[in-house]
């Protein structure tokens, strides 16, 4: 192992993809409160965690899966969390604190709502109902 300005830099773990193809996305969530953020992460949602040194701590996220939609618009993107049933972690999540800044929504593909983060952004929550990887 190497050690780079207090942090722990362990060697890659072997890919389940071929060798030279991406293995894994890295999410950078910019924030007028990181720290709050953080702590949501750890404490209300419960993912584990690296510290990378001085407190940076980069979590463990679940699975992800990635779609290209059309756009007239700019082209953007966007991080969505995805659930089994969405009332129960609606539920589960209001009873953490978290506030909701959208009501769920039906859609064709799945269920859909929103959460702010301590931070002031905000994420999606999801229940696909669409075919999965």
């Amino acid at each position: 192992m190497q050690r780079l300005a207090g942090a722990v830099l362990a060697r890659p773990r072997p890919s389940l993809y071929p060798p030279r193809v991406i293995n894994g996305a890295h999410v950078v969530l910019y924030s007028r409160d990181a720290e709050a953020d953080r702590v949501f992460l750890r404490d209300t949602l419960g993912w584990t965690h690296a510290d990378a040194g001085h407190g940076w701590l980069i979590f463990r996220a679940p699975p992800a899966e990635v779609a290209c939609h059309p756009t007239d618009g700019e082209p953007a993107h966007e991080l969505m969390l995805m659930c089994d049933d969405l009332d129960a972690t609606r539920r589960e999540l209001a009873e953490r604190g978290v506030e909701f800044t959208r009501q769920v929504e039906e859609a064709r593909w799945g269920r859909v709502t929103a959460l702010r983060l301590p931070g002031g952004g905000e994420l999606v929550l999801y229940e696909p109902r669409h075919p999965r990887p």
